[in-house]
């Protein structure tokens, strides 16, 4: 192949992904970043270039899907933004990585339909998900073996799926529109032509909208060209964050409710977005009634404000319907709960009975128990890949002592490496800890269903030969204490990295609480849980203690009481409450340890008898802020200041739940310079009282923390 011909194959792929050029070819200047360079993003000169090559992904031989390596996601996530500041127009590509294995596993993908199908929607997801306009394929040389027909056919029907995969916007759930769309009437009406009865359907009705991105701002009607999601990783907007968004970047806008298609939109700049509001709601449920379905069910209670879709959409009559095959389901699942139970108290009498056989006995409710401990993890970890027993030892070389990194309440935690060459950590469940297997199986419920750049990659499980391991990424910057809390080691981390440290906890704390499936509290949020990646990117880690929050509740009780001294709110040390402000008040502390380099075990002042969150107080209220903060930060040249982290963590901190701000606030007031914030009051466990308190006000119980060591009952002194 000449170099005319390996030219062009790079352009071809390089066209952008939504097919909007239609202008004669420019003069190109191309320039590829590797991510494992030294040049930083931010210091790439942009408007020496038309187009920028971020370099590498690569793709699976296995699946033929593109994916990047998540040690530099972040990185990826941030390149098209990064250099766009400099150059608006770039084009931002992102290139696939060469060498014969890779060329052999492209050769083999284009000579199957199924595999390019699979190559085709990966390369669409990720370029999209991470901003990128194109796809680079110049590494990945075609061989003697590749088929030069099917790779014509792989450029064709690329170009095809991002022509009708992305090229308009649309109404997700429209009860109506043209014949040649999907919308629900349209739906429901091919179901009930197939046979299906009526009263045997119910309607769906989303909680939720979706974020466009459209290429002409001025074209915002439905079918408008859009360059893809925007906002969230997908797109998707639960209908409370999409108020809050329309009412706080609306600037006065209002949403529209077009009756044609019985949906809303709201349009602000390149911004579109499309819901259903009450009246869509109200609409849909007479829609069901009239084609005489069974009922309807939302997705997700959570999303509702204030129960407005619910309250809309609720109809006693729907309740009378078809009550048989509503009952049938909860009285077969307690007939099986009894009968369990029957059997449990059955196993239990034998072990006392005299004459019995209790050693027997206590060996089969054992094994019942780790069985069903088994079988429950597993079920729970259908998306994280299952690691042999064998494979782990020999990783860490049979977990030797000095491939061992720490141990934990839970066990022992170890480097390896494997056999691909993959470094990994492997946290050892101990088989004496009762409470550590409840956080085993916890961590593997809830990480095998979260998926962002800013929390720490769960890589897979090993339960074989009745161990309990959990397999991460290794990180290789250790965790955020390592370097804050140490005189020498805190200059690794100037204000620049710690901005985008505290932007990454952010993030990832958001997706948590707002943009995930269901509202994650992680209840044991510190600086020792936060990795660090080889650029320093942060990693929210360890969620054993965390818990799924119930949607549809404010917040939650609990009798046993976790986390760790100095991170942990009144509510939950006198109550047991927890709900999204338990990690509010927990980033508000670390936000303050970020800031100053400061431990929550220490008292400070000049009497020393004042806890971080008082010092930090009483030094803000008198303007003296500066003496709280590490003296090896500069933020001259950077828009986010020291002064207002400091006053958003104290906010942060306030004693009444209410009173602490939620994440999507707390990213915009660290993001807007212009942004209000409140004044703070003192914070939670103060001794010292406010002047204009009354005498007779109760004393506070004043908490700090010990090496911030964790808890699992805590009881205020």
């Amino acid at each position: 192949m000449d170099c005319k011909t390996i030219t062009l194959f790079l352009l071809l792929l390089s066209l952008p992904l939504n097919l909007q050029c239609t202008e004669s070819p420019k003069w190109i200047r191309g320039g590829y970043w590797d991510s494992h360079s030294e040049l930083p993003i931010s210091e790439i000169n942009s408007a020496l270039f038309t187009h920028l090559m971020c370099a590498f992904a690569t793709i699976n031989s296995t699946t033929f899907n593109i994916f990047i390596n998540s040690t530099y996601e972040q990185s990826f996530s941030n390149f098209t933004s990064t250099v766009k500041r400099k150059n608006p127009s770039v084009v931002t590509i992102l290139s696939i990585r060469g060498g014969k294995q890779v060329s052999e596993t492209f050769s083999s993908m284009i000579n199957q339909s199924a595999y390019r199908k699979s190559f085709i929607k990966s390369s669409i997801e990720i370029a999209r998900l991470h901003g990128f306009q194109g796809l680079d394929l110049s590494g990945v040389l075609p061989g003697q073996s590749t088929n030069m027909t099917n790779l014509g056919t792989l450029f064709d029907e690329w170009r095809n799926e991002i022509t009708s995969e992305a090229r308009n916007s649309g109404a997700h759930a429209a009860l109506y529109g043209p014949s040649t769309r999907l919308n629900t009437n349209n739906s429901i009406t091919q179901w009930l032509n197939r046979g299906f009865q009526a009263n045997k359907l119910v309607l769906g009705l989303p909680y939720h909208g979706y974020e466009w991105k459209l290429v002409n701002p001025n074209a915002n009607g439905i079918g408008a060209p859009a360059s893809g999601p925007g906002i969230t990783l997908d797109g998707s907007m639960g209908y409370k964050f999409i108020k809050a968004y329309i009412r706080d970047y609306g600037f006065g806008a209002a949403s529209v409710y077009n009756d044609t298609y019985v949906v809303n939109f709201f349009t602000s700049g390149n911004n579109w977005i499309n819901f259903d509001s009450v009246d869509a709601i109200r609409t849909k449920v007479l829609f069901a009634k009239q084609k005489g379905l069974l009922g309807y069910k939302v997705f997700q209670l959570a999303n509702d404000d204030k129960w407005e879709l619910s309250s809309a959409a609720g109809d006693e009559d729907l309740k009378k319907n078809k009550p048989r095959l509503l009952v049938i389901i909860p009285v077969t699942l307690a007939t099986a709960i009894l009968l369990l139970g029957i059997i449990v108290c059955f196993l239990q009498r034998i072990v006392f009975k005299k004459g019995g056989f209790p050693g027997i006995a206590r060996k089969s409710v054992s094994k019942l128990r780790k069985r069903t401990a088994t079988e429950n993890i597993d079920r729970n970890a259908n998306n994280l890949q299952v690691f042999r027993f064998t494979t782990i030892k020999v990783a860490t070389n049979d977990f030797s002592i000095e491939n061992k990194l720490g141990e934990g309440g839970y066990g022992p935690v170890y480097k390896g490496r494997l056999p691909k060459g993959q470094e990994i950590a492997v946290k050892r469940l101990s088989r004496t800890s009762h409470q550590g297997l409840e956080e085993f199986e916890n961590e593997v419920k809830l990480t095998a269903r979260l998926q962002h750049v800013n929390l720490a990659p769960v890589l897979g499980i090993c339960t074989d030969r009745e161990e309990k391991m959990l397999i991460y990424e290794y990180m290789p910057n250790k965790s955020l204490d390592f370097y804050i809390f140490d005189m020498h080691k805190r200059y690794l981390l100037d204000w620049t990295k710690r901005v985008r440290i505290i932007e990454g906890i952010t993030q990832g704390l958001l997706y948590l609480q707002e943009y995930s499936n269901f509202t994650i509290v992680h209840r044991d949020l510190k600086a020792s849980n936060i990795l660090l990646d080889n650029e320093m990117n942060p990693k929210i880690s360890d969620f054993g203690m965390a818990r799924a929050f119930k949607k549809d509740e404010c917040e939650a009780n609990t009798g046993r009481i976790v986390g760790t001294y100095g991170y942990v709110p009144p509510e939950y040390v006198g109550k047991g409450k927890y709900s999204m402000k338990y990690d509010v008040y927990s980033y508000g502390v670390l936000l303050l340890q970020i800031i100053s380099g400061k431990r929550t075990s220490c008292y400070y002042g000049s009497y020393e008898n004042l806890n971080l969150l008082e010092y930090a107080y009483e030094l803000w209220k008198h303007g003296e802020g500066m003496e709280f903060f590490d003296s090896t930060l500069d933020d001259s040249s950077s828009p986010w200041k020291l002064i207002r982290c400091m006053k958003v963590a104290l906010l942060c901190v306030q004693e009444n739940p209410a009173d602490r701000p939620t994440m999507l606030e707390i990213l915009t007031m660290l993001r807007n310079e212009t942004a209000a914030i409140k004044t703070p009051k003192k914070p939670a466990f103060s001794i010292k009282k406010e002047e204009d308190e009354e005498s007779d006000c109760i004393l506070q119980v004043k908490i700090c923390s010990v090496n911030d060591a964790s808890i699992t009952q805590l009881v205020p002194r």
